[in-house]
């Protein structure tokens, strides 16, 4: 009951992003993704229920980040979509919302913007767009 804790699955690395790489797009990936060095661009994972993106210290990514899992100990500019879960290391620096089911943050973590639990149900708008439409219909409530 108490102190039990959901096992995690241990994902392998099928894509490394090296430390003296920059990648100027969007990434889409499957499986595991794990960034030492820079993307400019938003990363999704494919429908995959196990897709993990680890991002070391050395990391950062520029651009949406949306994944079912998500490890991060270095920096991210843009909201962060963790479907499932996602683990803020003592060196993690989100600029923008981050939006989990399960979230786990160390002493030193830094997030410059909100921290939004979604439930089972409901899921975050994924544009702009769509965003800005469900602001006005709940002023409007």
């Amino acid at each position: 009951m108490w102190g039990k804790r959901k096992k995690r699955k241990t994902t392998r690395i099928d894509t490394l992003v090296g430390p003296n790489t920059e990648i100027l797009g969007d990434v889409k990936f499957s499986g595991g993704l794990h960034i030492d060095g820079t993307i400019k661009g938003n990363v999704t994972a494919f429908d995959d229920p196990s897709s993990v993106v680890s991002v070391s210290e050395r990391g950062m990514i520029k651009g949406e980040v949306r994944v079912n899992y998500v490890v991060l100990n270095g920096a991210v500019v843009g909201d962060v979509h963790a479907h499932e879960h996602i683990e803020l290391a003592p060196n993690a620096r989100v600029t923008g919302n981050v939006y989990y089911k399960l979230i786990e943050m160390a002493m030193g973590a830094e997030v410059n913007g909100q921290l939004v639990h979604e439930s089972e149900t409901e899921q975050a708008p994924s544009t702009a767009s769509e965003r800005g439409r469900l602001e006005a219909s709940e002023n409007n409530s």
